[in-house]
């Protein structure tokens, strides 16, 4: 099996230990961590995600700890995330509908996906979806991320995701059944008692929002359906769970047991966990 994972990251900005401590993890058990963004450009760290002053507005507290203020600095100054791949360019664009010459261009984008999937499978044993805020913008409802996912779930190969990281899984379908790749499963995410009602903020442009613009919660509990169950665990410290091949965490505070669980699904086989 590959001892490569690939990390998909947002443009807009990332929650720095929900990458740091799952790579942290990853890299103690011996794999390599790669990274993509959705159009090449270098993804950086959330500024509250290194610091230790910044209070949360739902919680009341200052969520970033000064060990992963640390880490995520330290992190940040290797300069890893110069090197990267641009997902625009490994994964083809399904084309409109409106498209000149449509049924051609459906069909090769189908042929240019598989292989584009194939290799990715090949190459990589997993995916990391991480979280923050900048998913929103250019994660979530991004057809290429879709697809990337789509490689792993169809091959039944582990796919992680932290916090609004988890969000892609809800949209994640197969264009022509067009079902939830998680219903049925057990999953968790960013709960609605940790949404913000104002400023949800993001690197690189001028946008602040008020609260997010959808209940993540209520996303994945439809997702999943009655078959199937979102978890909060809201009051407990931390919410991660294992329902192969999905590995969710809820957010930045699981940032090392999502990890932990991510290398025992790697190591161990592990299928459930958390439920």
């Amino acid at each position: 099996m590959s001892k490569k994972i690939l990390a998909v990251l947002s443009e807009y900005g990332y929650w720095g230990i929900e990458l740091v401590g799952p790579l942290e993890k990853l890299e103690e058990a011996g794999y390599t961590v790669e990274f993509i963004t959705p159009n090449g450009k270098k993804a950086e760290a959330l500024p509250p995600s290194y610091d230790t002053t910044y209070v949360d507005p739902p919680l009341g507290t200052c969520v970033t700890t000064p060990l992963a203020a640390e880490k995520v600095k330290a992190f940040e100054a290797t300069n890893r995330l110069e090197t990267r791949q641009n997902l625009s360019e490994v994964i083809p664009e399904r084309p409109y509908f409106s498209t000149p010459d449509f049924l051609r261009a459906f069909e090769k984008y189908y042929s240019d996906l598989k292989i584009a999937q194939d290799k990715l499978t090949e190459e990589y044993a997993a995916i990391l979806l991480v979280g923050g805020s900048g998913p929103i913008i250019d994660m979530v409802n991004n057809q290429r991320v879709h697809d990337l996912i789509l490689a792993f779930y169809n091959k039944q190969m582990p796919v992680a995701g932290i916090c609004y990281g988890v969000a892609p899984l809800a949209f994640a379908r197969d264009f022509n059944e067009r079902k939830s790749i998680i219903k049925g499963k057990h999953v968790t995410g960013h709960c609605i008692e940790y949404d913000y009602h104002d400023g949800t903020g993001f690197l690189h442009t001028d946008l602040n929002m008020g609260p997010p613009p959808y209940v993540l919660e209520y996303v994945l509990s439809d997702a999943v359906g009655p078959e199937g169950q979102y978890h909060g665990n809201f009051g407990k410290e931390t919410s991660v769970i294992v329902d192969y091949p999905f590995i969710t965490a809820r957010s930045l505070q699981c940032s090392f047991e999502f990890g932990e669980q991510f290398v025992n699904v790697l190591e161990k086989g592990t299928v459930r966990y958390g439920w």
